[in-house]
């Protein structure tokens, strides 16, 4: 029997569970990996205490920093459960039973979901077909493939600044193409990789992606000419938001229509008593690592006030 079980091993729930152990609470985080989105982004520059470190870089950081309490701190209650991904929580009387794909189950009087979101993809016919033919999600890993070639990234958010601005250091030409007549991300950044060449398509409403056996054309509607519209491209980087991982919590917590967890906005605490949810899993706004990291300790903070509670 656990105090708390902290599903997910991005920033909220390493947090999290620092904090739990902080706390001399008895823990159990359970993740399928420590390499979430964060592990992608090429660069942060908004991590209080780092001027500059790769995604990479801050997740092992956060792992170290987490695994510290789990093994060398005397008297740790912190376990930890890598490589499990659960795919069911349910109530048990007073108490919350996890399970997992590998047909593993925990108890817990408690429970803080913190499993993030994953890049949400392109619903248009040849997008399926040419997914790792010519479309890909993570800009770290594939990059240098493009070299001195042309590729788009779909979407003007920070993810997809932040795609552009490693692009641009290998390929021939780069497109930003956003659906909006703005752009959705930090302005600073938006003007640093438009002078460092991007070029920017607004109001473009992707029809199809053509090829081959890769990817050679996007076919857009041009919403503000009112025509299509179609650019040739050797590869293209979706970032067109992202899509809350929580099917194994459909029929247990209340969900808003994007599929996030219902949360109180002072406790974190969900529909369910007793479980509280921290990160890009929320129905709260601002989904940034370093916003991500203070919900999971407050979360964690709320969850060991309802402990002494009881």
């Amino acid at each position: 029997m656990y105090d708390v079980i902290i599903i997910g091993g991005g920033p909220a729930g390493i947090t999290a569970a620092i904090y739990a152990a902080r706390k001399y609470l008895k823990t159990l985080l359970v993740t399928k990996d420590f390499e979430g989105q964060i592990f992608n982004s090429s660069k942060v520059e908004n991590y209080p205490g780092f001027q500059e470190i790769s995604g990479a870089e801050l997740s092992y950081a956060l792992k170290d920093h987490l695994f510290k309490f789990a093994q060398k701190e005397k008297n740790s209650k912190l376990k930890i459960k890598e490589g499990e991904t659960v795919n069911k929580v349910l109530r048990k009387g007073k108490f919350f039973e996890v399970k997992t794909e590998n047909k593993k189950s925990f108890i817990s009087k408690t429970i803080i979901i913190a499993t993030g979101a994953s890049p949400r993809k392109l619903e248009v016919p040849g997008a399926r077909e040419f997914e790792g033919k010519g479309i890909s999600f993570c800009e770290t890993c594939d990059g240098f493939f493009f070299k001195d070639k042309n590729v788009a990234v779909l979407g003007s958010g920070n993810a997809g600044l932040e795609a552009a601005e490693e692009l641009l250091n290998y390929t021939k030409n780069l497109y930003i193409v956003e659906a909006k007549d703005e752009i959705a991300g930090d302005k600073l950044l938006f003007e640093k990789v438009r002078k460092e060449g991007a070029r920017i398509i607004f109001n473009a409403q992707i029809k199809e992606i053509k090829g081959k056996d890769f990817v050679e054309k996007i076919v857009f509607f041009d919403k503000k000419q009112k025509k299509e519209k179609e650019i040739e491209v050797d590869g293209i980087f979706v970032k067109i938001g992202q899509k809350p991982n929580t099917d194994f919590l459909k029929g247990f917590l209340r969900l808003n229509k994007k599929g996030e967890i219902i949360v109180n906005p002072v406790t974190l605490e969900t529909s369910q008593k007793g479980v509280f949810a921290a990160g890009d899993v929320t129905d709260l706004p601002f989904k940034q690592y370093i916003i991500s990291a203070g919900e999971g300790a407050k979360a964690l903070i709320s969850l060991y006030n309802y402990l002494k509670s009881l």
